[in-house]
């Protein structure tokens, strides 16, 4: 690139965007029934038994055709903000209004205005994380990032204790991180949480949380609905350091509305939505006012009980499936709709998160390499030095149907690597 047009550098596309991509040269297409895109960061997007019915077309009111506020519909943000008391916050003091939530036209755009409102401080992120984060790191030089890493051999876990000693001992601002995990799958629930956003705020670290598959928890307490949120756990909305991300994209099953939202203290909310005015202005409004009924009560209580139905009977076909294939897990998901999967003990070249890759491809099965999940901007350490290449990320968000025809392909590239060892 830099070689043709000086002025630009070379970007690195996400794990997602680089697997179809490649698939794509091969002939994928989203429409193809024959490919199992086990890449998929999206859920399927159809209709599930018990759920509300899918949103097959929307009004578009004269008023609507005008720019929507950079934070976004107040009435969407009200809707928000009453979505979060209700489920969260029942009984509490403290709650939010309007004023704490913006909305941006997607999860990046999220995260990017967040990161864009970030000083001068050391912003720590853990190994391994999602791939997007990489970029964002990298291209806003306010902050440092500060790489953390999680053992496999601990399942992932990492106490308060733990965070506490890297919060002091690293001199940690802020701290970056998806909950549950994309793509160990390792969830932040119940005490631990608590404890969490107890050390943010003795501490003075701000805790920048996607929970973009909250709504997807496999081990969730029994007796209330399975979604759980760092503001659940918060004393007072407008001084606690915690800033939550989320979204239609996941939790509610559309995530080509590009709907999504930041909660957080209302002086972040003033500067997430500063940054959103030079970085992309906002969302569409039409697709804002018709987001309204969506996080009605009613409606959020039927969408996630249906995904918990119709995505842990998936999960359960994808852990038993690649165990049977001599797949390795250090943990078997807690949430998300992942399958974070060791390779190693394949016979080569599947005993590598790439050579796994390439040979599905040629199954027409898509999944991502597990090195794409070391976060590592500015490409500062060595990609062939990866603590993952031995890592594959499996979806389990395309339908039965799919990942049961995916699962017979990959044990047939499994026999065939077999037979040439």
């Amino acid at each position: 690139m830099s070689d043709d047009f000086p002025a630009f550098r070379t970007v690195p596309r996400t794990g997602v965007i680089f697997v179809t991509t490649e698939a794509t040269k091969l002939g994928f297409s989203p429409r193809d029934p024959d490919w199992c895109n086990l890449g998929q960061g999206q859920p399927e997007t159809g209709e599930l038994p018990g759920a509300p019915r899918r949103v097959q077309q929307i009004e578009i009111d004269v008023d609507d055709q005008e720019y929507a506020p950079v934070a976004g519909l107040w009435e969407l943000r009200e809707q928000i903000a009453g979505f979060y008391n209700r489920t969260y916050r029942k009984g509490l003091k403290s709650q939010y209004s309007a004023e704490n939530v913006s909305l941006s036209g997607g999860g990046r755009a999220s995260l990017t205005r967040a990161a864009a409102a970030l000083g001068h401080i050391n912003l720590g992120h853990f190994l391994p994380d999602y791939t997007a984060y990489e970029e964002l790191l990298d291209v806003f030089k306010a902050f440092t990032a500060i790489p953390i890493l999680l053992e496999g051999e601990r399942g992932y876990a990492f106490s308060a204790d733990d965070l506490k000693r890297e919060i002091q001992g690293r001199g940690l601002g802020a701290l970056l991180l998806s909950n549950p995990c994309n793509p160990t799958g390792k969830a932040l629930q119940g005490e631990e949480l608590q404890q969490w956003v107890g050390m943010s705020r003795a501490l003075e670290c701000s805790l920048l949380v996607d929970e973009f598959y909250s709504h997807y928890l496999w081990n969730a307490p029994p007796g209330r609905l399975p979604v759980e949120s760092a503001a659940r756990y918060v004393e007072d909305v407008n001084r606690d350091p915690v800033v939550i991300f989320d979204g239609l994209t996941k939790n509610w099953r559309y995530p080509g509305w590009r709907v999504t939202w930041t909660v957080a203290p209302r002086p972040v909310i003033d500067a997430v939505a500063s940054a959103g005015s030079f970085l992309d202005g906002g969302g569409g409004k039409p697709i804002q006012r018709a987001a309204i009924p969506l996080l009605e009560e009613a409606n959020v209580i039927a969408e996630t009980n249906a995904i918990q139905a119709a995505f842990r009977e998936k999960r359960d076909l994808m852990v038993a499936g690649l165990s049977k294939l001599g797949v390795r897990m250090d943990r078997q998901p807690d949430g998300t709709f992942y399958v974070w999967g060791n390779v190693s003990h394949l016979p080569p070249p599947l005993n590598e998160g790439m050579g796994f890759f390439r040979a599905a491809l040629e199954k027409k099965v898509i999944v991502v390499p597990g090195e794409f999940f070391d976060v590592n901007p500015g490409k500062r350490r060595s990609s062939r030095s990866s603590r993952f290449r031995q890592y594959v990320r499996f979806s389990f968000g395309p339908s039965r149907a799919n990942l049961e025809l995916a699962l017979k392909r990959l044990a047939e590239t499994i026999k065939d690597a077999s037979a040439k060892a």
